[in-house]
C-alpha cells in the first residue's frame, strides 16, 4: 500500500546512495532569468550541453516591467538578466519564451495552462513556488542553482527522500472564502515551519470541489508551512483541465497516459507519517497582520495579545507588528490601505480575474488605492479580453497591466513604496518583500477587490 507520494517517487528512481540521497530522473524542468545564469555558466565552464533539452522550458518573469514590455527595459541588472537567459536559450537550443511571445508569462502559470504540467511528472524550477504544479498530482519542487545545473546536465538531481503528511479539509466553504483563504489559515494553525521535512497530499471533500486553479493556489503555498511540496490526487477536474491543450498527450497516447493517470492515488490504508484535518466550516476570509504567511487571521478578528504568544516567539512577533505599524490585540477589519496587486502565480489566474471583476463590476475604485492588476500570462490577458472582463474594469476605474511577477517581489519596476500598506494576493508578506519598506497584507482576490473599493481592509 503506497501514498500517491511514494508511487510517483518510486516510479523516478535511478539509483539510491546507501545511506545517502536518491538520484532521481525529472521530466520537465522550468527555468526563468533570475536563478538559472549560474547553472548555465557552470556547463560552459565545464563544456558540457544540456542533456535532454526537449524537458526545459524558460520564461522570463520576475524581472519584466508589467508597462511598456515593446521598449527595452529599463533597469540594467533587470535587463542584462533577461537578455542572459534568452543568449542561454539560444546557445543551448532551448525553448525560450521572452517579452511579447504570446507564450509568455510566470513559469508557474505557463506550465499549466500549455500542459506541460501532468500527472505523475516530477517538476523542478529554481524557484520556491514549483509547488504549484503538485495540483496536478505531481512531485513538483523548487531547487537551488547549482541543482539547476545538475539537472540541466543529467536531468537527474540528489534528493533525500522527504517524509509523507496528509492534511484533510472536510465539509463545505462558506460563501466568499475560498482556495486562498484555506491556504492561509492552514499556514497559521500549523505555523510557518509546522511542515518542514514533509511532503503534503491535501485530501478531503473540499479539496475534491475545488477548481484546478484554485487547487494550483493551494499547492502554491505548501512551501511556506516549510513543506517540500504539496500536491493533489488527480481526478475528472485533472483530466478535463488537461485535455486538448497544446503539450498534452493527444489520440492514443491521451489513453495511454489516462490510464496510468488514473492509478495515482494513494491506496486505501497507504500510511502517511502524519495527518492533520481541518473543517472548512470554521473557515472566514483571511487576511495577515505580520511578516510571515503564517500571521494569519480571519478579517473580523483581532490581532494576538503578547500573552497569547509564546516567549520564544515574543522579540520576533513584537518586531514583526513594529514593522507593520500594528498593535497587538488590534483589529484590522475597516483600517485603511494604500495599494491592491491582484495577481503572481498564487492568484494570477483566469478564475482570481473573474473572481476580482465580479466584485467591482457596477463599483468604483477608492480614490485613496492605486491597483495593479496583473495576468500571469499572455493567456490570460487574452482570455480576460475576451471575456469583457476588462472593460467591466476599466468602468469600476481599474487598468490591466501587462504580465509578469510584477509586485510579488521587488525585482521589477513595480514596489509599494516605503510605509505603504498593499493588500496582495501574492505569497509572501516578508520584510520588503514588495519593495523597501512596504507592509503587506495577504488575502484572495475578493478581499482584494473588497479592498480596493472601499479603500480598507473590508469582509467581502
Amino acid at each position: 500500500m503506497k501514498t500517491l507520494f511514494d508511487k510517483i517517487w518510486d516510479a523516478h528512481v535511478v539509483t539510491t546512495v546507501a545511506d545517502g540521497p536518491t538520484q532521481l530522473y525529472i521530466d520537465r524542468h522550468l527555468c526563468h532569468e533570475v536563478t538559472s545564469p549560474q547553472a548555465f555558466a557552470g556547463l560552459r565552464a565545464r563544456g558540457l550541453e544540456v542533456y535532454r533539452p526537449g524537458r526545459t522550458t524558460l520564461t522570463a518573469d520576475h524581472n519584466i516591467p508589467t508597462i511598456g514590455q515593446d521598449q527595452p527595459i529599463r533597469d540594467k541588472v533587470s535587463r542584462f538578466q533577461v537578455d542572459t537567459l534568452a543568449k542561454n536559450a539560444r546557445d543551448f537550443r532551448l525553448t525560450y519564451y521572452g517579452l511579447n511571445n504570446p507564450m509568455n508569462g510566470i513559469v508557474h502559470v505557463i506550465g499549466p495552462e500549455n500542459g506541460y504540467t501532468q500527472p505523475g511528472m516530477t517538476i523542478v524550477c529554481g524557484d520556491s513556488h514549483t509547488s504549484t504544479h503538485g495540483a496536478f498530482g505531481a512531485i513538483a519542487f523548487g531547487i537551488g542553482t547549482s541543482e539547476v545545473e545538475m539537472v540541466l546536465a543529467s536531468q537527474c538531481i540528489l534528493q533525500t527522500r522527504p517524509k509523507t503528511m496528509r492534511i484533510n479539509f472536510e465539509g463545505k466553504l462558506k460563501e466568499h472564502v475560498g482556495a486562498k483563504d484555506m491556504a492561509l489559515y492552514m499556514i497559521a494553525q500549523l505555523t510557518t515551519g509546522g511542515a518542514t521535512g514533509y511532503f503534503v497530499e491535501y485530501a478531503g471533500e473540499a479539496v475534491r470541489n475545488l477548481t484546478m486553479e484554485e487547487r494550483m493556489t493551494l499547492c502554491n503555498l505548501s512551501i511556506e508551512m516549510g513543506a517540500r511540496g504539496g500536491l493533489i490526487a488527480p481526478d475528472e477536474t485533472t483530466f478535463s483541465y488537461i485535455k486538448g491543450r497544446e503539450f498534452a498527450p493527444k489520440g492514443e497516447r491521451w489513453e495511454q497516459a489516462m490510464a496510468y493517470w488514473q492509478t495515482l492515488h494513494s491506496d486505501e490504508g497507504a500510511q502517511f507519517d502524519k495527518e492533520v484535518t481541518f473543517d472548512v466550516s470554521q473557515i472566514g476570509a483571511m487576511i495577515t497582520y505580520g511578516t510571515n504567511p503564517g500571521m494569519g487571521m480571519p478579517i473580523d478578528g483581532t490581532i494576538p495579545r503578547l500573552d497569547e504568544i509564546d516567549e520564544a516567539g515574543k522579540i520576533s512577533f513584537e518586531k514583526s507588528l513594529k514593522y507593520m505599524g500594528f498593535a497587538p490585540g488590534e483589529k484590522l477589519e475597516g483600517k485603511q490601505i494604500d495599494y491592491v496587486f491582484l495577481g503572481s502565480c498564487t492568484n494570477g489566474r483566469i478564475e482570481d480575474f473573474r473572481l476580482f471583476t465580479s466584485y467591482v463590476k457596477g463599483k468604483k475604485k477608492a480614490d485613496n488605492v492605486t491597483a495593479w492588476l496583473v495576468p500571469g500570462s499572455w493567456k490570460v490577458r487574452k482570455q480576460i479580453e475576451e471575456e469583457g472582463l476588462d472593460k467591466i474594469l476599466e468602468e469600476a476605474g481599474f487598468a490591466l497591466r501587462q504580465p509578469g511577477c510584477s509586485a510579488c517581489l521587488a525585482m521589477n519596476d513595480d514596489k509599494i513604496p516605503a510605509g505603504k500598506y498593499a493588500v496582495s494576493t501574492s505569497n509572501r508578506n516578508f520584510e520588503g518583500r514588495q519593495g523597501p519598506g512596504a507592509r503587506t497584507i495577504l488575502a484572495g482576490p475578493l478581499v482584494a477587490a473588497a479592498a480596493a473599493v472601499s479603500g480598507k481592509i473590508t469582509q467581502p
